[in-house]
């Protein structure tokens, strides 16, 4: 009798330690939604980091990468990451204005035509670290590491031809969102139009616009010569960045190895992708030329001209945009107005 109820106790136990040990063995689920195409530079990157981190884990960190808005599109990404429905997201910065106004720094005057590496140096600095302190306070979500390039925004339209900074007078022009794009376009005398990426194509087709503000690599992505593109202005109006984003619950749940595959994972590959990404918008401008769409160039003197007229509304843009006063006085230490 006693042999029997040690069995059954025996029995008891497994039942109930089966089911905890599986649980402790389960791999960690780790999706990530994106809204580019799969060509898209971004897309490629955020799949190799996903690869790199399910390898790197030995499988104990499953990944699934979700693109062309299948899951969510960007503007949507920060709810999502809060719900617990995604565990990472990599949202272009000014679609988090709304959360965290500091984003739209890029939208500055003071930063109109910068280089990259001015771009990069603030971006990896004390501005940069300003505005992950307040994304992650606001979102409770983790930024992952250094941002991501787009790259250069510039001007592209149907049919009128874009030559000169003047000729954006009258166009419905189509920005990705956020309230420094809308500013720079009224600058300029154009009409302000927001449209999601995913329905540019068939928007542009349909004449909802008939300019956009984009990058060569996201017109040569979506193919945008097949929905009435024939004209490029390349006015580097700013330069674009993605904020890598992980949910913190996600990454609460690691284990510290894990967290620190999670992390050091994106960063050592950040320089190289960064790389990339400056080939993919010159590889995409030959495509792009390529498929008829004609491109100008204004000179350097004339990027100069423009920003210095730009930044005589400096203080107003900053204050309409709602960017702190103590970011503003950071930007401007480290990117002299003269530059």
């Amino acid at each position: 009798m006693i042999a029997v109820f040690r069995f059954a106790c025996a029995a008891v136990c497994l039942a109930f330690a089966a089911p905890l040990a599986f649980a402790a063995d389960a791999p960690f689920k780790m999706r990530a939604s994106l809204d580019t195409s799969a060509t898209h530079i971004r897309t490629i990157s955020v799949g190799d980091y996903l690869k790199q981190v399910q390898e790197a884990s030995g499988g104990r960190i499953q990944t699934e990468l979700f693109h062309s808005g299948q899951l969510y599109r960007d503007r949507d990404v920060a709810k999502a990451l809060r719900q617990g429905n995604i565990e990472m997201a990599v949202p272009g910065s000014w679609v988090l204005s709304g959360f965290v106004p500091d984003t739209d720094f890029f939208l500055l005057p003071i930063m109109a035509g910068q280089p990259a590496d001015i771009v990069h140096k603030v971006a990896d600095g004390k501005v940069g670290q300003m505005v992950d302190d307040e994304l992650e306070k606001k979102l409770e979500a983790k930024v992952l590491g250094p941002w991501f390039d787009l790259g250069f925004n510039n001007g592209y339209s149907t049919k009128k031809p874009i030559n000169d900074f003047d000729d954006y007078a009258g166009l419905k022009l189509r920005n990705s969102g956020g309230a420094g794009q809308s500013l720079r376009a009224k600058f300029f005398g154009s009409i302000p139009n927001t449209t999601a990426w995913p329905d540019v194509p068939l928007a542009l087709s349909q004449g909802t616009f008939d300019a956009l503000t984009s990058t060569n690599e996201s017109v040569a992505s979506a193919k945008l010569w097949d929905s009435g593109v024939k004209y490029a202005f390349e006015d580097h109006s700013y330069f674009a960045m993605y904020v890598p984003l992980i949910s913190v619950e996600f990454y609460n749940k690691l284990p510290p190895d894990l967290q620190k595959i999670v992390v050091e994972t994106w960063a050592k590959n950040i320089p190289t992708w960064r790389k990339n990404a400056a080939e993919a918008q010159a590889k995409a401008r030959e495509e792009d030329q390529q498929h008829g769409i004609k491109f100008t160039d204004p000179t350097p003197q004339r990027l100069a001209e423009v920003r210095q007229k730009l930044m005589t509304t400096e203080d107003e843009v900053a204050k309409e945009l709602k960017i702190t006063p103590a970011l503003v006085k950071e930007l401007t230490a480290e990117v002299p107005a003269g530059s």
